[in-house]
């Protein structure tokens, strides 16, 4: 008898089909893993791309709905869709991602995105997606490679960031729980003036959040904004530090002039520039 094959490389019609897929799979992974030009690119172009969301939430809040908005968060929803589907594609452990808060926030922020009765609710825990980013190993190790602000900086950024993406979201928390009830949240503006208020502790009380819900949304700006905007002042009037792995005990930040490891007193070498 001949046997027939349904290829010439003898796959089954399941492992033929699954050829492509897991190509698919490789160049997806290559795009979010990768070293080359290409794919830098395409995670500066996923930063930019948070960045521009956060701002046209941030945006879209002053203005009335339109259908040019409308088809702008579609666009954005779409454009969010494809990056998480391609994530969940490359994940080795596609069911621990379910168990992450960025993997729900995100979905929340699709469904708001491409739901136009949700309209921008939810939206603003995208500002988590860029905390993320800004988190990856890679991305960090490209930033510190691409340069120099970041070299020197890299605490006092991650403190930014932190402390940004804090009041961005408990804004959107503020003028998403009060706008419907609160007259004193009438816009974005408001929740913002509020929260910056609340974390510095300075309370004029022209603007408070009635309730026990809304009680407890202040409580929860001041003790964790209070503490973050601590970090960033740490991070500002700290020594300035700089990024080189000590050889012998591996030591990863020292003193811009510093000669030897403070850890196990190797000599180092430390790139240095001179001065002006």
């Amino acid at each position: 008898m001949v046997s027939h094959r349904n290829n010439t490389r003898g796959y089954g019609p399941l492992d033929a089909a699954a050829v492509p897929f897991e190509i698919l799979k490789g160049r997806i992974r290559q795009l979010y893993e990768g070293d080359t030009f290409g794919c830098i690119r395409f995670r500066y172009a996923l930063l930019a791309l948070d960045v521009v969301t956060v701002l046209f939430i941030v945006a879209t809040s002053f203005l009335p709905r339109t259908r040019a908005i409308e088809a702008l968060d579609v666009v954005f929803g779409i454009l969010i869709l494809a990056d998480f589907s391609a994530r969940m594609i490359i994940s080795r452990q596609p069911l621990r991602e379910l168990t992450r808060l960025s993997t729900w926030t995100d979905i929340v922020v699709i469904i708001s995105f491409l739901a136009p009765l949700a309209g921008e609710a939810g939206g603003f825990l995208r500002a988590f997606r860029t905390l993320r980013l800004l988190s990856d190993y890679q991305m960090v190790a490209r930033l510190r490679v691409d340069s120099a602000f970041f070299q020197r900086n890299e605490e006092v950024v991650f403190a930014v960031a932190n402390l940004g993406v804090f009041i961005f979201v408990m804004t959107g928390v503020v003028y998403e729980t009060q706008r419907s009830h609160n007259q004193q949240i009438a816009n974005y503006a408001d929740a913002l003036y509020f929260t910056v208020t609340a974390l510095t502790t300075t309370g004029f009380g022209d603007i408070t959040l009635p309730g026990t819900a809304g009680r407890l949304i202040t409580v929860v700006i001041m003790i964790f904004g209070v503490t973050l905007f601590l970090n960033l002042a740490k991070a500002l009037l700290a020594p300035s530090k700089v990024r080189f792995p000590c050889p012998v005990c591996a030591l990863q930040r020292h003193d811009v002039d510093a000669v030897h490891c403070k850890a196990c007193g190797t000599i180092l070498n430390i790139p240095d520039e001179g001065l002006d």
